[in-house]
């Protein structure tokens, strides 16, 4: 990679210091977390101590201060470790921060941000539905205007952080039907499930909140992987949100997540990036280690192949998640290089940790080695901030322009 073309110095210092954190610190607790599936609060408190759940956000908001491509390094360089933290960054800073950022006002943004951007709470984005997944316009949790409030009924489900989380950015309609125009989006909060471990490692619990009465968490999802990723159901039962919590004009929201998601996907394609190259470093090393007929499995032809395909795919894929990341810092159009980028790297990620595990033999098999927790964790990025066949029709959309809406 040709790490001139988008970084400068501070850049790559950044990288070296998440770098090493990942190796340090995340690296020999990660397979017991993922056994126990449990949400690793020590490290995620020493992540907000480095800043890392604040990267993108001004000082001034309670932020790292730096820039997004600085937080896209930070996603790629922990995903090579652990997709779990990866996720709890990328999550918490593009779908719980960014649309307060976005779209709150000032009054919103010095409210919730800094509790946020300093990771002294976790935030999360309630879109995804029971019977609104890919069809995310099929928003069915309705939002009833009572005056000085509305009332939220519903639920969300495949809510990162919904157990752990306390700040939440939520969709739902204000106006019957199913038109697009008549989702708006929310900020609601709720107390910590885990409010216990909250408490003993000092992150994830903001007493001073003002919680929403009628917002709870489900149970746990035992999940295939990401598996200390906080994922539950996140219920609406009369919830009362006061009018100052709605974020930005009233039946925008489906404008507003479109957006959310634009850069959701390069996060989530920076985090795929992660996975295979972590799984890659770990191929390279143990075929060069691993001996058979009396040579290291590196100095077969075969393994050259797979070595090769996926170094050159990796490639491919930095230069995507990359490219795209600096079209967003720049306020550049960034929508079709966005699902380019996350359709490719996404399914990368699946062949190149197939290809370890296949690479690794009958180790590869069990959880000695990381390439089949690296395997599991990648199966969800096809499915998660919209599959690959989603993906697709977005790029075909913004391909095709005219010619779709003839």
């Amino acid at each position: 990679m040709d790490d001139a073309l988008f970084f400068d110095r501070h850049h790559l210092e950044v990288r070296e210091m998440v770098r090493d954190f990942a190796r340090t610190e995340i690296a020999p607790v990660a397979r017991e977390y993922d056994a126990t599936a449990e949400f690793p609060w020590p490290t995620v408190k020493k992540m907000a101590d480095l800043g890392l759940l604040g990267v993108p956000w001004p000082h001034e908001l309670g932020g790292s201060g730096m820039d997004y491509l600085s937080y896209i390094i930070t996603v790629h360089e922990l995903a090579k470790v652990d997709a779990s933290h990866s996720i709890t960054v990328s999550a918490h800073t593009t779908l719980g921060t960014s649309p307060i950022v976005d779209f709150g006002t000032d009054e919103q943004k010095r409210r919730f941000v800094p509790l946020l951007a300093s990771g002294r709470v976790l935030g999360g984005f309630g879109l995804t539905e029971p019977g609104a997944g890919s069809d995310a316009g099929g928003t069915a949790t309705t939002a009833l205007d009572r005056g000085d409030h509305y009332v939220l009924n519903g639920s969300k489900i495949f809510i990162t952080h919904a157990g752990v989380g306390e700040i939440f950015v939520c969709t739902a309609r204000t106006e019957p039907g199913k038109t697009n125009r008549g989702i708006t989006a929310f900020i609601v909060t709720k107390e910590t499930t885990d409010k216990a471990a909250a408490l003993e490692h000092g992150i994830g619990h903001e007493p001073s909140l003002p919680y929403t009465r009628g917002v709870r968490a489900g149970k746990k999802e035992d999940k295939m992987g990401w598996r200390a990723s906080d994922t539950r159901e996140l219920y609406f039962e009369d919830a009362v949100v006061p009018k100052e919590n709605v974020l930005g004009p009233v039946g925008e929201g489906f404008v507003q997540f479109l957006r959310t998601l634009d850069s959701g996907r390069i996060g989530l394609a920076a985090l795929s990036l992660g996975i295979a190259e972590g799984a890659y470093e770990e191929a390279l090393r143990y075929t060069s280690a691993r001996k058979q007929f009396g040579r290291p499995v590196a100095a077969f032809q075969g393994v050259h192949f797979a070595l090769a395909d996926m170094a050159t795919e990796i490639e491919a894929g930095w230069h995507l998640v990359y490219h795209s990341a600096w079209l967003k810092q720049h306020d550049k159009p960034h929508k079709k290089e966005a699902a380019m980028a996350k359709l490719f790297c996404s399914e990368l990620a699946m062949r190149a940790t197939i290809k370890a595990v296949q690479l690794h033999g009958g180790y590869g098999y069990t959880t000695e080695y990381p390439v089949e927790r690296m395997m599991r964790d990648a199966k969800v990025c096809e499915i998660g901030e919209g599959t690959s066949e989603i993906q697709r029709l977005v790029i075909a959309r913004q391909i095709l322009g005219d010619l779709l809406d003839d």
